[in-house]
């Protein structure tokens, strides 16, 4: 299967009529390895600082987490795994595999819950699968 067939397929799946905003598979250097059409174009120092969260959780927290210049809130995540983040009625979750971080990015009337078992889903897939 391919990257972006995971996007496409996994990601921005429909749940309950729903689906997520935008969505993407990107290596830890940064290299895109599949994205959604609506997905940001990240700038490095927002992968540097994500990748920073990873190391030390909740070195974001003071600054917010940027994806593509918007601002999000660092909310609870789980430390070195995921990071989840909130702006407004919507959020983005981020989980880290072996090889690469799961973005999902949403809007109401998706919910945070909705985002984090679509995205954590896939995430734990390929952390099984040695990605």
């Amino acid at each position: 299967m391919s990257w972006q067939a995971y996007v496409d397929d996994h990601l921005m799946c429909e749940i309950d009529g729903q689906h997520l905003t935008a969505a993407a598979i990107i290596g830890q250097d940064g290299s895109v390895w599949a994205q959604s059409a609506s997905f940001p174009q990240l700038k490095a120092p927002e992968i540097t600082g994500i990748m920073n969260d990873f190391t030390e959780p909740g070195s974001l927290a003071p600054t917010g987490l940027y994806l593509g210049s918007t601002k999000y809130m660092v909310i609870q995540g789980e430390p070195g795994a995921v990071i989840r983040g909130k702006k407004g009625s919507g959020g983005v979750t981020i989980k880290k595999t072996n090889q690469a971080l799961i973005f999902g990015i949403y809007d109401e009337p998706l919910t945070a819950g909705q985002c984090n078992m679509i995205v954590e889903r896939l995430g734990d897939f390929l952390i099984d699968q040695g990605l």
